[in-house]
């Protein structure tokens, strides 16, 4: 897996579970739940500009990617607070696949560093 294919995965995996979320919260008139799916959207269109090493937009998708990251991180602990295990579910899989994107991200970045100190 490389970097552009775990963005890939990523903003699949918010805009179908922010979907889900936003369906079963009964939530269709709030903004608030349907922050990860605009994420998620935005992530997706940055997949080609990563896959074609886009220094800047590359960037861009991995602040979104940790900015969701940590605002995933307070819904998460009120759902297991509420004991509400799709909740948990949900967040708990957007959160994973941002952190391995995170990490994809971080590789690659050093990659290419390594790769331009060789040259």
């Amino acid at each position: 897996m490389n970097a552009a294919t775990a963005n890939m995965l990523n903003a699949i995996v918010l805009v179908g579970m922010g979907l889900w979320g936003v369906k079963s919260s009964g939530l269709e008139n709030s903004v608030t739940p349907l922050i990860p799916v605009v994420f998620g959207i935005i992530l997706f269109v940055c997949t080609n500009f990563v896959r074609n090493h886009h220094k800047i937009v590359s960037h861009l998708a991995v602040v979104l990617t940790l900015l969701i990251l940590i605002a995933l991180s307070m819904p998460f602990s009120k759902a297991i607070g509420r004991g509400d295990n799709m909740a948990v579910l949900r967040m708990g899989a957007m959160m994973l696949t941002s952190l391995i994107a995170f990490v994809y991200f971080i590789k690659s970045f050093r990659e290419a560093r390594r790769a331009k100190g060789n040259a």
